[in-house]
């Protein structure tokens, strides 16, 4: 792309990435630069808000543990209205736009109305977890994939997980918004024939200062959860690559909790 990617009238959804601002893409930080206003994330922190440009307008639009300040639709309107005021537009995601982001919903509302928009990846939270907790997410004849699943769901309904067929994947799965699921995730992966001994890593704030990581095994997931996750973005890793291999140290703490 050259540096004129970013006409009036335009749209980029960018990935704000884990939380830490020095995580962002270079190309990130530009476009950021240059918007003439953000509608953000909830989860979007202040590091990353910070890379707008003096007199950006700054709009949260975002999602928080079922409180909803604008719904989906709404959002929609908001990024076309400011498109048609031939306004520079940034709809700032947590991690990568293309994850659990919606993304597709509100590029397909904004190409139908005719306004050009693009997308500018950001880190995603199991690569981030993985970095700080000094695992590959991947390992050769252990874990031959990885499976990206949300595990939220509307109040008082099941989640709609294909239980069995993840297990026969042999991935690592990676359970985005899990604190409030841990426990059904765990029973439904146990009751579909996943080892009860199949390595977990919980992670909470990834990327941010108070991060916190903890180790242990899928029986004991739900304690583990409860141990370490308040209210805050929490990420589940499933499978033999989130056990601990590492040969050298990791600048994180990892707690391992194997009392369960």
């Amino acid at each position: 792309m050259t540096q004129d990617d970013f006409a009036p009238g335009t749209v980029w959804l960018i990935g704000a990435g884990p939380g830490d601002p020095e995580l962002l893409t270079r190309k990130a930080e530009r476009l950021l630069g240059k918007a003439d206003v953000v509608f953000h994330d909830a989860l979007v922190g202040a590091g990353v808000l910070a890379l707008t440009r003096p007199g950006a307008e700054l709009v949260s639009v975002g999602k928080r543990s079922g409180r909803h300040s604008k719904s989906q639709d709404d959002i929609n309107a908001l990024l076309l209205s400011a498109a048609r005021e031939g306004r520079r537009v940034v709809r700032l995601k947590g991690g990568d736009p293309s994850i659990f982001g919606r993304s597709a919903e509100e590029m397909e509302c904004l190409a139908a109305a005719g306004i050009r928009v693009q997308v500018c990846p950001g880190i995603t939270a199991a690569s981030a977890a993985a970095g700080s907790a000094g695992i590959s997410l991947t390992l050769r004849g252990l874990a031959r994939g990885l499976t990206f699943v949300t595990a939220h769901a509307r109040a008082g309904e099941m989640l709609a997980i294909d239980w069995p067929a993840l297990v026969r994947s042999e991935a690592t799965l990676a359970v985005y918004m899990g604190r409030s699921a841990a426990g059904e995730v765990a029973r439904n992966l146990i009751a579909a024939g996943l080892s009860s001994e199949t390595a977990v890593l919980v992670a909470v704030d990834v990327s941010l200062p108070n991060e916190r990581l903890v180790r242990g095994r899928l029986s004991a997931l739900p304690f583990l959860v409860e141990a370490v996750s308040d209210d805050s973005p929490t990420l589940l890793l499933i499978g033999e690559a989130a056990r601990d291999r590492r040969a050298v140290s990791v600048d994180a703490e990892v707690i391992a909790v194997e009392k369960c």
